[in-house]
């Protein structure tokens, strides 16, 4: 955690692993959220998935202006913006849920995200690039199974406030609602999100009055001059980097907003949507225990070799859920969370790596490709016209770019120059 010579960037990274959580957690709320918006606006998949897609979009639209804004006003008053929009979002779901209206539920998650995608490019590189540059991925999955410990705890906050208080919730796929059904459940979001607003607003006084490092000069900007000499598509790492973090978020997004409605089925699991979400927790508990475990491999592996084999292990299970039924199909499905653990750091540090003046442009690429997760609507298309189980082939082929990426596509070419770590105040 300490660059040699010098300071020690623990208690930072302290703090941010409590902005990883909060973003995780609220995140996942949305896989509770969605089987629960499905009852009350009586939505096919294609409906629920596109909720999901919006909130992708929002990475899509919000992440270079983010980069644009974090160059003038420097991080930490980046991350305090970041959280303010992310909980007057989640307030914004009071009155939504009051009505109840469907759009403006859409308005309120592009919002959250929107906030989520500015502490995305904040956060990560800021991570990657304040220590020794060899410990980097191992570092981003450290902080990165804090944000897996927040996706772990959502479900069990989503379930009791959210499905464990609405009929839709504590029935069984298929259960009709009345009316007076319907506009109560869909008010039974209220509070969690009242909560959610809360904490963020504490977090981002907290963040405030701490004084964070910042970028040492190999990782600021360039100058205008120097920068018309550097290009991001020389950086093969970087070009083949965005569509796999792309890619991989159908994958992880896929499997998230559906593993609800699967394991309910009567094939699968034939569980209410409350009883799913506890097994929803083994999913994002998988992921965290992933990272963790992850962390410590890559201390004494290379990351390449550890994303092909995490790739291949999703890979090999997806065709499992996909082609089997029963409990053999559910824990398969809920396995794949412990291979997914490590992709999205690992990818982004790769992907990051050697762009030295270049690092916060291709953080803003990167996270722009988060919006790959808005594709899950295709997933939702699939499902509606051929089966939910059958989609899960959507998943296997992501996992195949993923292995390719690890396997050729993140290596760096010669003569680029590696991150330095940091040394001076943020703003």
């Amino acid at each position: 955690m300490t660059a040699k010579g010098g300071p020690s960037y623990r208690p930072a990274l302290m703090l941010l692993s409590t902005l990883f959580f909060m973003w995780g957690f609220i995140t996942v709320i949305n896989n509770t959220l969605l089987p629960h918006l499905r009852s009350v606006f009586d939505l096919n998949y294609t409906q629920t998935t596109l909720i999901e897609s919006v909130w992708f979009i929002a990475y899509f639209v919000a992440s270079l202006p983010s980069a644009w804004f974090i160059e003038r006003v420097g991080y930490r008053t980046a991350i305090v913006t970041g959280l303010c929009i992310m909980a007057a979002g989640a307030l914004l779901m009071v009155p939504a849920a009051r009505l109840p209206s469907y759009y403006l539920v859409l308005t309120a998650l592009f919002v959250i995200a929107s906030g989520i995608a500015l502490l995305q490019v904040a956060a990560n590189p800021y991570v990657a690039v304040i220590g020794p540059p060899e410990s980097a991925p191992a570092r981003l999955n450290l902080v990165q199974a804090f944000n897996s410990m927040g996706t772990t705890f959502a479900p069990l906050f989503g379930g009791y406030l959210i499905l464990g208080r609405s009929v839709s919730g504590t029935s069984h796929d298929g259960a009709v609602l009345t009316a007076a059904q319907r506009l109560a459940d869909a008010q039974s979001v209220q509070l969690p999100y009242v909560i959610v607003a809360g904490v963020l607003v504490a977090l981002a006084v907290v963040i405030a009055r701490f004084n964070l490092p910042s970028f040492g000069e190999s990782s600021r900007r360039a100058a205008a001059q120097e920068r018309k000499h550097m290009s991001l598509w020389r950086h093969r790492n970087l070009v083949f980097g965005a569509p796999a973090i792309f890619i991989y978020l159908i994958a992880e997004i896929g499997v998230s907003n559906l593993f609800i409605n699967f394991v309910s089925a009567p094939n699968i699991g034939d569980l209410t949507h409350e009883q799913a979400s506890h097994y929803l927790f083994l999913l994002w508990g998988g992921m965290m225990v992933g990272r963790f475990v992850g962390s410590v491999l890559m201390r004494r592996m290379s990351a390449e070799m550890v994303l092909a084999g995490a790739a291949a292990g999703a890979g090999i299970v997806m065709l499992v859920a996909a082609t089997t039924t029963g409990p053999l199909a559910m824990w398969a499905l809920i396995s794949v969370g412990l291979f997914h653990s490590i992709m999205f750091p690992t990818i982004f540090t790769l992907g990051i790596r050697g762009l030295g003046p270049l690092t916060e442009e291709g953080s803003g690429l990167l996270i722009m490709s988060i919006a790959g997760g808005a594709l899950v609507i295709v997933q939702g298309w699939i499902a509606d016209h051929y089966g939910l189980q059958t989609s899960f082939f959507l998943t296997v082929a992501c996992e195949l770019y993923t292995l390719f990426y690890a396997l050729w596509g993140s290596r760096v070419a010669d003569g680029q120059t590696p991150l330095s770590p940091v040394g001076e105040a943020a703003n």
